[in-house]
């Protein structure tokens, strides 16, 4: 059916997935519509369940922000191999919406976020693992994580 070693490209990486989290609001991490695949805001959840804290350009340095960046990426494809069952259910990655919450004289967020999108990158390769993308600066995020990442996806 479809021709896709993300799983094993993971595997190369020797990374872990955190645990998928559960939502905390009134919405669904991830919604299915035809053949795309929506992620809700995603933020840094770590192997223990706990997120990564702290504003970049104040308590993270933008190296620190860019590993929160993959981390949030890691808590993604948790959430899509935990409610889908493989990460080769996805043909590529369409949009990246990356939110950097920073001091107001940060202005290296596509950096950061570039975390993320090297991790989409390595998993799905560079023609499908990489899609249209937008990195902003923001005030502040909810529990003050550095990074909240939404994502949409083709799936096969």
């Amino acid at each position: 059916m479809q021709n896709n070693n993300a799983e094993e490209k993971f595997a190369a990486l020797g990374l872990t997935l955190p645990p998928a989290p559960a939502p905390l609001g009134v919405y669904k991490p991830f919604l299915i519509d035809g053949k795309y695949l929506y992620l809700s805001g995603h933020g840094p959840v770590q192997n223990d369940k706990s997120l990564i804290i702290g504003r970049i350009g104040e308590a993270m340095n933008m190296e620190e922000g860019k590993l929160a960046a993959r981390q949030v990426g890691l808590t993604m494809l948790s959430t899509i191999q935990t409610h889908l069952g493989s990460l080769n259910k996805v043909k590529r990655v369409i949009k990246v919406l990356g939110m950097v919450n920073c001091t107001p004289d940060f202005e290296r967020h596509p950096f950061v976020i570039n975390g993320c999108s090297e991790l989409f990158a390595a998993v799905w390769g560079e023609e499908n693992g990489i899609g249209v993308r937008s990195a902003v600066g923001f005030g502040s995020l909810p529990d003050n994580i550095p990074v909240e990442i939404e994502a949409m996806f083709e799936l096969y």
